[in-house]
């Protein structure tokens, strides 16, 4: 059960968040190749009966090889619910096996551009890789929506 101390704080942190994005703008694009893997959240589904205001849905996605293990992704993502107080704040390319290879953050809505295409650049894909998936990211909900899984070109 949350208590109205808990909910107070919680909204008290998003929005000190939100505003730092605000204040911030769109961060640089960043890769994690740390090799951890980090499990999707799904609130409960008493919590809702739309997903869609949950998490955004990744749409397309294009990848071309760069270099040696090296891919530069486009990623289209939709979250039409998308507001100052509630966005799609990144996506991650994740292994068959849910390593997370890489992922792109967002620091601001993109509530004027719907769905929105973006790109991360040399994200590395360790041989023997053929097909990752990439998910999508709320800044309130975390990792979920729709995935798109694409195979590597020239693998």
């Amino acid at each position: 059960m949350i208590t109205p101390a808990r909910s107070r704080t919680s909204a008290l942190a998003a929005l000190a968040l939100a505003v730092t994005f605000a204040v911030t703008g769109c961060s640089a694009a960043s890769t994690s190749n740390n090799n951890t893997s980090e499990l999707s959240t799904t609130p409960p589904a008493s919590s809702s009966p739309d997903a869609a205001t949950f998490f955004p849905d990744i749409e397309d996605v294009s990848v071309s090889p760069t270099g040696t293990n090296l891919f530069d992704f486009a990623v289209t993502v939709s979250s039409p619910y998308d507001t100052p107080e509630q966005y799609a704040d990144g996506w991650r390319v994740l292994a068959p096996d849910g390593t997370v290879l890489g992922e792109h953050t967002l620091s601001h809505d993109h509530a004027s551009e719907q769905p929105f295409t973006r790109t991360q650049s040399g994200v590395e894909i360790p041989e023997g890789i053929a097909e990752v998936t990439v998910e999508g990211r709320d800044q309130a909900n975390g990792y979920g929506g729709t995935t798109v899984t694409v195979e590597l070109p020239g693998r």
